[in-house]
């Protein structure tokens, strides 16, 4: 395989879902149980804030349960051993990358394990539950704590960060990814235009931008994963 130097790798659902977290878009997933206009939107926390801090208590508590699976660590290895650059750009919330071993991952959509002030804007790492009568720990407000999640109508985290890295890559991997959600799902595209970099997709089935990838690997990311890191650090040789 050709070498790259750097390489941008964009995760969704499907990698996580493979380690048992259950996603928003299948028939088990909690979108059966909630609306998205109940629990995903500014609106719906200024509606019920307890009904969406509950929802995001149980979310995080579940990330007790699951472990990294055999994608997580074979992105891992990839950025530890690669000559180059590997970017880790994630749709997921969880931090099953981190526990896999990635030593940095851009989290487009916000992080489970963090908390947001909406008086100071402070960000904190939390573990447990927050309730609305959890004050912050930088202004001591209450209530003052929001899931540091991108929600509908909301704009993704570090969209510039994500663009830059994007227009440097000479490789572009999206792996276990819809193509359904946007901005994410225009990456891809992004991608083509500039004409700057081979393009993989790796997913469980053509996903809806299939057309956009110059090459596609098709069935689980736990398994596919492994292999395309070795051919890529150069142990298929």
């Amino acid at each position: 395989m050709v070498r790259y130097q750097n390489i941008v790798i964009l995760t969704g659902a499907g990698v996580s879902a493979e380690s048992g977290v259950r996603t928003f878009r299948d028939n088990d997933g909690l979108w059966e149980e909630h609306r998205v206009e109940d629990v995903a939107t500014p609106e719906a926390f200024a509606r019920d804030p307890n009904l969406v801090q509950r929802f995001y208590n149980l979310r995080r508590a579940q990330l007790g349960t699951v472990e990294p699976n055999p994608a997580h660590r074979a992105i891992a290895r990839l950025q530890a051993e690669h000559d180059g650059m590997v970017t880790i750009v994630t749709q997921n919330v969880d931090d099953l990358h981190e526990r896999g071993g990635a030593r940095e991952v851009i989290h487009m959509h916000g992080e489970l394990k963090q908390v947001r002030c909406v008086h100071c804007g402070m960000v904190h790492a939390w573990q447990g539950d927050c309730t609305q009568g959890t004050e912050c720990p930088s202004c001591g407000a209450k209530p003052a704590l929001r899931p540091n999640i991108v929600w509908f109508g909301e704009m993704p985290f570090h969209m510039d960060l994500i663009y830059s890295r994007l227009r440097a890559c000479d490789l572009f991997i999206s792996v276990g990814t819809s193509g359904n959600v946007y901005p994410a799902a225009g990456f891809v595209a992004e991608v083509r235009r500039l004409e700057v970099a081979h393009t993989i997709e790796v997913n469980l089935e053509p996903s809806a931008g299939v057309s956009y990838f110059e090459e596609c690997r098709h069935g689980p990311a736990g398994t596919l994963m492994p292999g395309l890191v070795d051919e890529l650090i150069g142990k298929d040789d």
